[in-house]
């Protein structure tokens, strides 16, 4: 029997936790939720350079687990501290008799489930045929994000951009290798946007920067950034002629990109097409039509985080998965 808690490090759930695997827990979980067998929740607290999350998701199946995530989200550490921008911790429980089973860094289990939320939505929405991408943001999700986006379509081209030009280059550089593609640094938006088949927004930003102008039929975006309601990455009249999907729509309102088209009378709520866990489970209709822009508004749920927890502790301790077939 268990004494204790287990500890998990970041080092043990990047060993553990792989993409595929990671997004093959994070869509069993989402299934369970469009099926009402799981729930969430979620808290957040400004502080002055700032903020405070806690997302607490509970898995209903036949083995019950709950997770909470209490993560820091300081955009400023890296310049002034030299510490990351998010840290954290998951606490593991059983859901059956409420027994804690496990503490996570929270770090790689961030990186890992939102990277397997944006393979999941691209495997459904994005076009087969997708071959050039680009990642907004070269911060301590992007090498997660692009791992998972060349794990469901056949990138051939990927094009980084960082508001700091030297963090695209050096991504380019230490990815080339593993990724096994042309990475490729670019200064601007403008003219990159209109290349590529997949978008994916990874970044901190406080203002839109992917345009109704820029996309071209067809694009798939992925909006990862946008996680408090002062954040945002996409234009609003852009969602509001996009086919909007969201992780959970509730959430998405309140805190992500279609908060601010949904504030600023771009669309209404009811213009949502769906949440994740309806497409993955066929009650939504995925990619219809290949001039279909689609946009996945990803904030991030306690949901993905009990998923991605609870794998990882289950890998710890040799125990049998019982997930889907990956991806």
């Amino acid at each position: 029997m268990q004494q204790g808690p287990l500890f998990l490090s970041r080092e043990d759930i990047e060993r553990l936790l792989k993409p595929e695997v990671c997004a093959a827990a994070v869509e069993s979980a989402f299934r369970q939720h469009a099926s009402g067998q799981a729930a969430e929740r979620i808290l957040g607290l400004h502080a002055r350079n700032g903020s405070f999350h806690v997302k607490a998701g509970l898995l209903m199946g036949d083995e019950p687990y709950f997770a909470a995530k209490i993560n820091a989200n300081f955009p400023h550490n890296r310049e002034h501290f030299g510490l990351p921008t998010i840290q954290g911790l998951v606490i593991l429980h059983d859901g059956a008799n409420g027994s804690p089973l496990a503490i996570l860094d929270s770090i790689s289990i961030t990186a890992l489930r939102t990277a397997a939320a944006t393979a999941i939505a691209a495997k459904y929405l994005a076009r087969k045929n997708a071959g050039s991408a680009l990642l907004c943001g070269c911060g301590a999700q992007a090498p997660a994000q692009a791992r998972a986006i060349l794990g469901v379509r056949e990138i051939r081209r990927l094009h980084v951009f960082d508001k700091l030009r030297e963090r695209a280059d050096a991504f380019a550089a230490d990815y080339a290798a593993e990724l096994k593609i042309p990475i490729i640094p670019v200064d601007g938006l403008g003219r990159t946007v209109p290349q590529c088949d997949v978008v994916i927004t990874c970044t901190t930003s406080q203002k839109f920067f992917i345009t109704r102008e820029m996309v071209r039929p067809g694009t798939f975006i992925a909006a990862v950034g946008a996680d408090s309601e002062d954040k945002q990455e996409i234009d609003p009249s852009l969602l509001a002629c996009a086919t909007v999907v969201t992780d959970i729509t509730e959430q998405a309102c309140a805190i992500g990109d279609s908060h601010h088209a949904i504030a600023g009378n771009y669309m209404l709520r009811t213009a949502i097409h769906a949440e994740l866990g309806e497409i993955v489970t066929g009650k939504k209709r995925a990619r219809i039509d290949e001039d279909q822009i689609i946009v996945f508004d990803s904030t991030g749920t306690g949901l993905e985080d009990v998923a991605a927890a609870v794998t990882a502790y289950r890998l710890a301790c040799g125990r049998e998965l019982r997930l889907p077939p990956p991806l």
